[in-house]
């Protein structure tokens, strides 16, 4: 993609995929990067940090063997989702009104 991403939106973008199912940090990453040129180390920053915030908790399953940590949307996080939600859809509205040449001062 051509345009670069906050952090905000990332965030947005996990609540997003965690408020469908809950995942795992590989997966996770592998949705947002379909529109965001992010690493890892760019990722698990944000997770934690939505965690420290409330907006999801971690659970360990394993599979294959092996103990994979998933992160859950919480409450507080779906309250946060739909503010955001709201916000990103004034947000896209004034860019395509710009782009679009109809929003007026």
């Amino acid at each position: 993609m051509y345009y670069p991403v906050s952090s905000i939106l990332i965030e947005s973008l996990i609540l997003s995929i965690l408020d469908r199912q809950d995942s795992y940090g590989y997966e996770i990453s592998h949705t947002v990067k379909l529109v965001a040129d992010i690493k890892e180390s760019t990722l698990y920053p944000i997770l934690k940090k939505l965690e420290k915030g409330g907006y999801v908790i971690t659970y360990s399953q394993e599979y294959q063997g092996r103990k994979r940590k998933y992160y859950q949307v919480t409450d507080v996080g779906r309250v946060h989702l739909a503010f955001i939600k709201d916000e990103w859809i004034c947000y896209k509205d004034t860019i395509d009104g710009i782009i679009e040449g109809s929003l007026r001062k």
